[in-house]
Order: C-alpha cells, then sequence, then structure tokens
C-alpha cells in the first residue's frame, strides 16, 4: 500500500514546509513518509485533516 501524501502535496503546488505548517505534523516526519515510512494513524488523521482530504485519500490501495 503506497502513502499518497506527497502526490497530493504536489497537486497542491505545497512545499513539505507549507504542508506542514497545514498538518501540524514536522516536516522531517512529512519528509520520512514521503520515503516510505509508514506513519502511525493519528498522523495520518492530522495529515487529512490539514489537507482537507478524506483519511482513505491517502492511501493507494485496491480495497477503496
Amino acid at each position: 500500500m503506497k502513502i499518497l501524501i506527497q502526490d497530493i502535496i504536489y497537486k497542491r503546488n505545497l512545499t513539505l514546509r507549507q504542508a506542514a505548517l497545514l498538518t501540524g505534523i514536522p516536516k522531517s516526519t512529512l519528509e520520512d513518509i514521503c520515503s516510505g515510512r509508514m506513519p502511525r494513524i493519528d498522523t495520518m488523521e492530522s495529515i487529512a485533516k490539514g489537507l482537507k482530504v478524506r483519511i482513505t485519500d491517502l492511501f493507494d490501495s485496491p480495497y477503496k
């Protein structure tokens, strides 16, 4: 399962720094997630809220 945060950030023309400010998640954590680290569910929830997407939009899954 791929995490689509980097794709969403790119499509919105945001930098990781801007995304960090919107989500309240440190830039370094966003970098780790974009590099493949699996985040905690509460982190994903904060990212979804900050980027104004559903949490399921953050995952590329055949089960959507």
